[in-house]
């Protein structure tokens, strides 16, 4: 194996870990009244099966989005695309709106009242409020 596939290799090890390490957080507006919610709420948003929150995404290919909705919905990205396009199909919801990452979902999120999304939690600050972590 050539050194740059050992490096290549090791960075891909290492991000790995580091997803799992992380935490999750659900977030809401400072201006939501919202204060606590359990993962079985959040994946009513977050799957279409409620519309009281507007969920905002990440981008499909993130490793929070697999981590996200394996734990609040126990479901893989393939099937939550299933979801969606079924839903989106019949009429019945709009999927969440993708933004860029952590910084980008903090900012849809602080800016709309009615918005929840997912970050590392790494990334709060007092711009937005958490609702749940998530292990």
């Amino acid at each position: 194996m050539s050194t740059l596939a050992l490096a290549l290799a090791a960075i891909a090890a290492a991000t790995v870990t580091t997803r799992a390490s992380a935490e999750t957080v659900v977030i809401v507006s400072q201006k939501n009244p919202a204060t606590r919610m359990f993962s079985e709420q959040a994946s009513q948003f977050f799957l279409g099966k409620s519309n009281l929150f507007t969920p905002v995404d990440q981008p499909e290919s993130s490793p929070i989005r697999a981590d996200f909705y394996r734990k609040v919905a126990d479901k893989d990205p393939a099937q939550v695309k299933a979801l969606w396009s079924k839903l989106v199909f019949t009429g019945k919801a709009t999927p969440p709106k993708e933004y860029a990452g952590n910084a980008e979902v903090k900012k849809a999120v602080a800016a709309d009242p009615k918005a929840i999304g997912y970050i590392d939690k790494s990334a709060v600050d007092d711009t937005v409020k958490v609702i749940l972590t998530l292990p």
